[in-house]
């Protein structure tokens, strides 16, 4: 079956509580270059660890292309009031055509600790909402990421299951736990 092509990006930004979210920008290269102080994101993701300028405008770049490559929406989260980058989350949709997504979101260090992941998932799962034929998204945790679990719960979604040696990270297999919401009655 041939991808779904995705819908067009959002005229209205999503929000929610002091987060609104909007394409990744060269607004965000502070915001980029600090992700890159955190070991685990290098892990995780395309950002090079303690990134250089050069190295966070290119990443900023090839988040701006991920719709256009039918991958999914990157959005920086920003604060609502300040309009500074605080983090990054995505919607990605190599699974559209049966009805699934799957998130992820990071908060810079600087700004953790103020529920802000939870308010961008929140912004975020509302805007997949509106995703023709989208009824699933899923997340997966590392079990021993209590601040990202109590994020995915307070922004509504449910813990499904663990899944053994389901990612490689770093270099080794990891364990993941699968949390979603689902967004319509099937």
């Amino acid at each position: 079956m041939p991808p779904r092509p995705l819908p067009p990006w959002p005229t209205t930004p999503p929000a929610h509580g002091g987060i609104r979210l909007r394409e990744v920008d060269d607004r965000d290269v502070a915001m980029v270059l600090e992700l890159s102080t955190d070991p685990y994101i290098a892990q995780t993701g395309t950002l090079s660890p303690d990134a250089t300028e050069a190295h966070a405008r290119a990443w900023i770049e090839r988040q701006r292309g991920r719709h256009g490559e039918g991958v999914g929406f990157s959005f920086a989260m920003v604060d609502a009031t300040t309009d500074n980058a605080v983090g990054h989350c995505g919607l990605w949709l190599a699974e559209l055509g049966e009805g699934r997504a799957t998130a992820g979101y990071v908060v810079a260090p600087s700004a953790r600790g103020h529920g802000r992941a939870a308010d961008a998932l929140t912004a975020l799962t509302d805007f997949g909402a509106t995703v023709p034929g989208l009824h699933r998204i899923a997340l997966y945790i590392e079990p021993w990421n209590a601040p990202s679990i109590r994020t995915a719960e307070r922004a509504g979604y449910e813990r499904e299951g663990l899944l053994r040696s389901y990612h490689r990270i770093g270099g080794q297999r990891r364990d993941m736990l699968l949390y979603a919401t689902v967004l319509h009655s099937p």
